[in-house]
């Protein structure tokens, strides 16, 4: 009897420790401004990216993302070039797990692509891991720790710092930004949460 009660206790425990922490969602869709600065080159890009979440589980999300990006004209041997123009995609997979009644620890692995004008393409992987929590009922943020590497370039760790302000429940603007070694990519932009 008592190893009875103790499964049920620990059955209905389960969906509260399966859920996402009060005042974060991973459903959402946002769109905006992205830029990228490159350390060691005068040649930066900018241009648009849209990105988004959807919950599978209680506990996990599909996420990813795409992004258009130009670079800055530039000059190679005494010649000029017009910019060149780079696309990004990102799909990936992710595990919340509830840390506190207000954050979540966070973990996702993810497909990249990186392609350009002239067809020239890089694959390639990355895994990251933080916390993710509501900082107040209208402000949320996240750090996450992550490793990128694929078949055409050398792997990289990376920190990637992150919030959102809430308007309401639905609404909110979001920022992001992204330090690798040799560049800093930044994001900002309106969020919908469903």
């Amino acid at each position: 009897m008592k190893k009875s009660l103790l499964a049920l206790t620990l059955l209905a425990a389960l969906p509260c420790a399966a859920s996402a922490a009060d005042g974060v969602s991973y459903n959402y869709v946002e769109a905006g401004y992205l830029a990228t600065e490159l350390d060691n080159s005068s040649t930066d890009a900018d241009g648009w990216a849209i990105n988004g979440s959807a919950a599978i589980a209680p506990n996990f999300h599909l996420f990813g993302g795409y992004a258009g990006q130009k670079t800055d004209d530039f000059t190679f041997g005494g010649v000029d070039f017009d910019g060149v123009d780079v696309d990004q995609m990102r799909l990936g997979v992710g595990y919340n797990h509830e840390i506190s009644p207000r954050a979540d620890l966070l973990t996702r692995v993810a497909y990249e692509r990186s392609e350009d004008e002239f067809d020239n393409s890089l694959d390639g992987y990355s895994v990251e891991a933080g916390v993710r929590g509501a900082l107040t009922t209208n402000l949320e943020g996240y750090a996450l720790a992550g490793y990128e590497d694929g078949s055409d370039y050398d792997g990289d760790f990376y920190g990637r710092v992150g919030a959102q302000v809430k308007f309401n429940p639905m609404w909110g603007l979001s920022g992001d930004v992204k330090f690798a070694d040799g560049d800093t990519q930044y994001f900002i932009g309106p969020r919908i949460t469903f």
